[in-house]
């Protein structure tokens, strides 16, 4: 696959000066490129729940399930300097919560953890792959544990200003993420390719 598959770019005259005739590229985000953007998440209520004010902007490869589906769609066609605000519903964000993913587990299935307390959060593999589950109640030698998403069944709503579009290389595409740094694989990167791949664990 060519590096940026996917990715469109078309010609965009300048407006208001007709001796300019230099044609300006604006790449329109599509499958395959390489987008960064800036962002701010609320909950129904109004509430921040998360930013990329003071970290600096979020990149990801477009079209390769990076980013959560209603978010991804939204971006489709965008291109740098766009802005806009969108309420995504549950459905097309983390999901609707599903109470079979809450049960009660014994402590002592708890291997090398001294005290489980709610709030707490663990790896835990299931018949669907690993899962992050947290710890929502401890009584009786048993914890409640809930593998939905902490946002699974609530509506969210993003403030997104598209930052840069660019064609993506054939190592990103390989791996599936943007690489933006050149210190080597963070900790959180699981390409397998530590030595290759510079995303810096941004993905």
């Amino acid at each position: 696959m060519e590096p940026g598959y996917g990715c469109t770019i078309k010609p965009l005259l300048p407006t208001g000066n007709d001796s300019i005739n230099v044609l300006q590229k604006v790449m329109n985000i599509a499958k395959d490129c390489v987008v960064s953007i800036d962002y701010t998440l609320t909950d129904p209520e109004g509430q921040v729940l998360d930013t990329s004010s003071g970290a600096g902007p979020l990149s990801y490869l477009h079209g390769n399930d990076n980013l959560i589906p209603g978010l991804e769609k939204a971006l489709e066609g965008k291109t740098a300097g766009d802005s806009f605000k969108i309420t995504v519903p549950a459905v097309d964000a983390y999901g609707e919560r599903d109470e079979h993913l809450v049960i009660n587990v014994p402590l002592d299935r708890f291997q090398g953890v001294g005290t489980v307390e709610a709030g707490m959060q663990f790896e835990a593999e299931t018949a669907d792959g690993s899962r992050i589950v947290t710890v929502t109640k401890v009584a009786n030698g048993m914890a409640t544990v809930d593998a939905n998403h902490p946002l699974a069944g609530m509506d969210l709503t993003f403030d997104v200003k598209v930052v840069d579009v660019r064609a993506a290389t054939a190592e990103e595409l390989e791996h599936g993420h943007p690489h933006m740094h050149d210190d080597g694989c963070g900790e959180d990167c699981d390409c397998g390719d530590d030595e290759g791949c510079n995303c810096g664990g941004c993905h």
